[in-house]
């Protein structure tokens, strides 16, 4: 048998050149397309960590909404809300160094808001202020709960009080403090009494409804005689805050002798 022959059942052809070649394809020898790629027969499973996201996303959005929402359906919540954020009712200006004993004083002017207290703290904490620095106040009054706490901050630091306000050489001038100011100026662990500044009191009452009025009256009595007796003053301001509904204006002599004053230094 030839070479062609035998290679005439082989696919390839020699060439005489060298290498194979491929017969011409013939009408009926077309190749047949290749199967179809078998699909699965379950989906891949969908990754739901987007949508568990975007859900609890929207249940932490919603529960900051009715948070706030209650927040500001109280009764004077948004009072709040603004004297904290939006509108303080204070002001405040540190001088590094004054002449009341050349310590730094920290001066405070204005009504004593709904969210006096928090603003105070931090205007304090800003001034990094110490034991024996000055809080200067000039205040016709305001909210009587955050006064106290203002207070007891100021005691608990240990600063001085003073009333007055600062001119643009630095001194202290005379100024007031009345109603609720007076709370916040018997923090003071050394109060001083600046000449010329003057201390108003007045008697407290209950500014929301009580059962009995009587009864809310003696508990907001006991309540500042308490306060002014933990702070050094005598119980005879209580006294004197009963007169009247208006501002009674305290002599200076009348403010020592209740230890309100526990300083006189005179005009600065």
């Amino acid at each position: 048998m030839s070479v062609d022959n035998q290679d005439e059942g082989n696919r390839f052809q020699a060439s005489p050149t060298g290498p194979r070649v491929a017969p011409p394809r013939g009408p009926g020898s077309r190749t047949p397309p290749p199967p179809p790629l078998a699909q699965p027969s379950h989906p891949p499973p969908r990754n739901r960590r987007p949508f568990w996201s975007v859900v609890i996303a929207l249940l932490l959005i919603s529960g900051v909404g009715i948070r706030a929402y209650r927040d500001l359906s109280q009764p004077d919540a948004w009072a709040y809300w603004k004297d904290q954020y939006f509108s303080p009712s204070l002001t405040s200006s540190l001088i590094a160094k004054t002449d009341l004993d050349g310590r730094r004083a920290l001066a405070i002017r204005g009504t004593i808001g709904p969210a006096a207290a928090t603003w105070f703290r931090e205007r304090v904490d800003e001034a990094h202020l110490t034991a024996g620095d000055v809080v200067l106040l000039s205040s016709p009054g305001g909210d009587l709960g955050q006064a106290v706490i203002m207070g007891e901050f100021i005691r608990s630091r240990g600063l001085t009080t003073a009333v007055g306000v600062v001119d643009a050489s630095g001194r202290v001038q005379p100024s007031y403090c009345a109603s609720a100011c007076v709370f916040v100026y018997a923090g003071g662990k050394t109060r001083y009494g600046v000449q010329g500044s003057r201390l108003g009191v007045h008697r407290f009452v209950a500014t929301k409804l009580a059962g009995d009025p009587v009864a809310e009256a003696q508990r907001v009595t006991g309540a500042v005689l308490g306060y002014m007796t933990k702070m050094g003053v005598a119980s005879s301001i209580v006294e004197a805050m009963s007169e009247t509904k208006d501002i009674r204006w305290l002599a200076p002599k009348e403010a020592l002798a209740m230890r309100l004053i526990t300083d006189p230094i005179g005009k600065p």
